[in-house]
């Protein structure tokens, strides 16, 4: 006597069959993540989210200068609408660029133009800004310039984060009541110093000097990195992205 064998569950049977793994992507090959979808609302920048993906940073300031993202600012201030602008770490003028396009007035320094920014005597005291666009060094990941000023040639942790406090207080008596300031900050990992978590210190010590956050974490995907061309004897997990946040003054 025969009997007829009936699979009563299809989907158990398919997952009991060995497939072959696929097969890994070629080297310098983008790999693509289906991203969440984000709920309609009223923004006047709807594709403006907490994963920010867009992997061209738009034609502003120099593109091969470190951190370039000309567009993230851009929609930033078409988001936020903001009177008047500063920039006190101008690098390659970004953020001026964007104002520029954008009719938006906007002052912009930095450390090679003699302005400290961790010094409050060089933050005028007849102007406060609606907006204050910040894209600080993440300590000595990169050096800037040779000026013993600048945050990026702070000797210890310890040193940059005193004077990175005292530049989150100056852009916090800057601000307007309302007024918001954008910081783009990563985590590293120092040399001797080990794993540096500055994304936590930044709130920590924009928080200290009175600010609040006022939005979800914008996380950029690092696009364009000179690490990503780069290849490393030892084994670590990649920071393939920065963190903007966005404070305000209440």
């Amino acid at each position: 006597m025969t009997y007829a064998v009936t699979t009563i569950n299809p989907f158990f049977a398919a997952r009991r069959k060995r497939l072959a793994p696929s097969a890994p992507p070629e080297p310098n090959q983008p790999v693509y993540a289906r991203l969440p979808l984000a709920p309609r609302n009223g923004s006047p920048v709807p594709h403006l989210t907490s994963l920010y993906h867009f992997h061209r940073a738009g034609d502003y300031g120099d593109r091969a200068y470190p951190g370039n993202c000309g567009n993230l600012i851009k929609d930033l201030m078409r988001y936020f609408k903001p009177g008047l602008v500063f920039d006190p770490m101008t690098g390659s003028g970004t953020c001026r660029d964007v104002c520029l396009e954008l009719g938006i007035p906007c002052m912009s320094w930095d450390i090679h133009h003699d302005f400290d920014a961790c010094d409050p005597k060089d933050f005028s005291a007849q102007e406060t800004f609606d907006f204050i666009w910040v894209h600080p060094p993440y300590w000595r990941q990169k050096l800037y310039s040779a000026d013993a000023r600048d945050l990026s040639r702070a000797p210890t942790l310890e040193e940059f984060l005193r004077r990175y406090g005292l530049f989150l207080r100056n852009c916090a008596r800057a601000l307007k009541r309302g007024g918001k300031l954008a910081v783009l900050m990563g985590d590293y990992c120092d040399r001797d110093a080990g794993f540096v978590p500055l994304t936590y210190h930044t709130k920590r010590l924009a928080f200290a000097a009175g600010l609040r956050q006022c939005c979800t974490d914008i996380i950029r995907f690092s696009h364009g990195a000179s690490s990503g061309k780069k290849v490393y004897r030892s084994s670590f997990i990649p920071g393939l992205h920065d963190v903007c946040a966005i404070f305000e003054r209440p």
